[in-house]
């Protein structure tokens, strides 16, 4: 069998073994500012840095150019299912989006652009994965350790994202098969299946869209279904050349395209926060499948038995249809055992198969990153969280001060688009900057009662929402059944609660004497 997760990629930091280390190192650069990774999150925050005139920073990314996620999830049909005026930088407009919903190629080229038009590109370094970061209390520095070199910095901007490490399921007897076996986001593109006999495991928000794309090709795909998922329909349009014109002529326009989309989706925060409301939102996506699916049997199989949203809603006008053919079966029965050619489920039926698809997500609430990152004490992140993923504001974490993490512990969204979490996200770290430098501060670090307070109020939302009471099980959860992922209301009040850096909820440190740290309490 071949590599998973061939080739190696990711977004500054990768969550394998460990990577070799450099033989030789220069002398070790300080830094105001490091960030990991150059997808969205990565991207913003140097951008927003040079405009605050802050250019004392550099961005390390494993990879060989710029992108994350979007660079790296290159499988047939992979696009976005948020408008793409919303899923992109308010502060970076793009007149020429082809239509409503962008597909990948778009995204990615956009990432690209954005790293040019703003300058961003001379403050990267390229294939410069991260080894470590380790605090030092004496110095009130991080201190970096990549493939590429040492470093040290005040702040580090941890901006590597939660979809970067393929969650592969743990099948007997996988290492035995004699066939081709990659995870969607390591597509082989060399790999041709034309005529294959194709097994696809999963069928969450990649594998809607690349079943379509590849069942005309192959001789026959074994759908593997553990729940079906809700699929609604995607309203994309190819925008007109009256639309294009107004986009480029009318900077406005755009911004007010962007507003009304953000705005019109907070309704469904509100609907998804209270299961009863959701189920009306669902006959959206019932409605599709009755319209999509005449055969009430295989319909029924088709149907989910939790609240639309418990795991995520997706939409595509193509899946019904190609999951329809003649040449794909739906297997609802669990897989029991992987043979050299062939795969075994609980009913005992062996079914022939020379390709298989992973399409089972990502590892979201075991984030690599957490490997790599020691704060104050010694401790290991992934050891702070080994009873469940907590941040206050989803950004800075008790017991590593200076550390920023972008797209933190609840910040996904559920119902809009992460770059409002981001941009908010971004706003918090610009703010804080300017804090330390008008108090002179060393560092700054969330006070653990702040954090605690914080994550009760998030979980008590969770609680009546339907991410937690929607019957369903989902890469929102942990292993404990905690929702450490989703943002379970309105994006307008965590733009809010990041607004402004409130210096009350964290210990502050300012540096006495030969480097020596003097806690400030005010």
């Amino acid at each position: 069998m071949t590599s998973i997760l061939e080739p190696a990629r990711g977004d500054g930091v990768s969550g394998g073994t460990e990577p070799e280390r450099p033989a030789g190192r220069g002398p070790t650069r300080h830094l105001r500012v490091a960030v990991i990774g150059t997808g969205f999150s990565g991207l913003g925050t140097a951008i927003r840095l040079l405009q605050q005139g802050v250019d004392d920073f550099l961005v390390f990314e494993r990879a060989e150019e710029v992108g994350g996620t979007w660079r790296d999830n290159d499988y047939p049909g992979c696009a976005c299912d948020v408008q793409a005026h919303l899923y992109s930088f308010s502060f970076a407009r793009n007149p020429e989006w082809k239509s409503t919903f962008a597909k990948r190629d778009e995204v990615y080229a956009y990432l690209r652009d954005c790293a040019d038009r703003f300058g961003v590109r001379p403050h990267i370094r390229f294939n410069h994965e991260l080894i470590a970061a380790r605090w030092d209390e004496h110095t009130r520095r991080w201190h970096i350790e990549t493939s590429g070199g040492a470093y040290t910095a005040q702040v580090l901007v941890a901006g590597a994202g939660y979809l970067s490490e393929p969650a592969v399921p743990d099948l007997p007897g996988l290492g035995d098969f004699e066939g081709k076996v990659f995870h969607s986001a390591r597509w082989d593109h060399g790999h041709d299946l034309t005529g294959r006999r194709v097994a696809v495991i999963g069928t969450g928000a990649s594998a809607i869209q690349f079943v379509p794309k590849i069942q005309p090709e192959v001789g026959h795909l074994d759908l593997y279904q553990r729940t079906p998922p809700w699929v609604g329909p995607k309203n994309d349009k190819v925008n007109s050349a009256f639309h294009t014109r107004m986009l480029r002529g009318f900077p406005g326009y755009q911004s007010f395209r962007r507003n009304f989309n953000m705005w019109g989706r907070e309704v469904l925060a509100f609907a998804f926060a209270r299961p009863k409301v959701a189920e009306k939102v669902q006959k959206m996506a019932s409605d599709h499948l009755k319209k999509s699916v005449e055969d009430p049997a295989l319909r029924e199989r088709l149907t989910p038995d939790y609240v639309v949203a418990c795991k995520r809603l997706l939409f595509s006008n193509t899946w019904y249809p190609a999951i329809q053919q003649p040449n794909v079966d739906i297997v609802s029965d669990s897989i029991d055992h992987v043979r050299a050619k062939s795969i075994v489920t609980k009913d005992g039926r062996e079914r022939e198969v020379d390709t298989i698809i992973m399409g089972t997500g990502f590892l979201a609430t075991d984030r690599p990153i957490a490997r790599r990152i020691w704060g104050r004490g010694g401790v290991q992140l992934r050891e702070a969280w080994s009873e469940g993923m907590s941040a206050h504001r989803g950004t800075t974490i008790a017991g590593f001060p200076n550390l920023f993490m972008m797209l933190g512990p609840n910040t996904t969204l559920g119902h809009s688009s992460q770059t409002v979490m981001i941009e908010s996200q971004i706003a918090y770290v610009v703010d804080a900057l300017k804090q330390m430098d008008k108090r002179g501060l060393s560092s700054v670090e969330v006070r653990p009662e702040a954090q605690r307070a914080y994550n009760a109020t998030l979980d008590k939302r969770q609680a009546r929402a339907v991410w937690s009471a929607g019957g369903c099980k989902s890469w929102y959860l942990d292993s404990a059944g905690r929702n450490p992922s989703i943002w379970p209301t309105y994006t307008w009040r965590f733009r809010n609660g990041t607004k402004h850096f409130d210096l009350g909820e964290y210990q502050l440190a300012t540096t006495v004497g030969a480097g020596r740290p003097a806690v400030d309490h005010a």
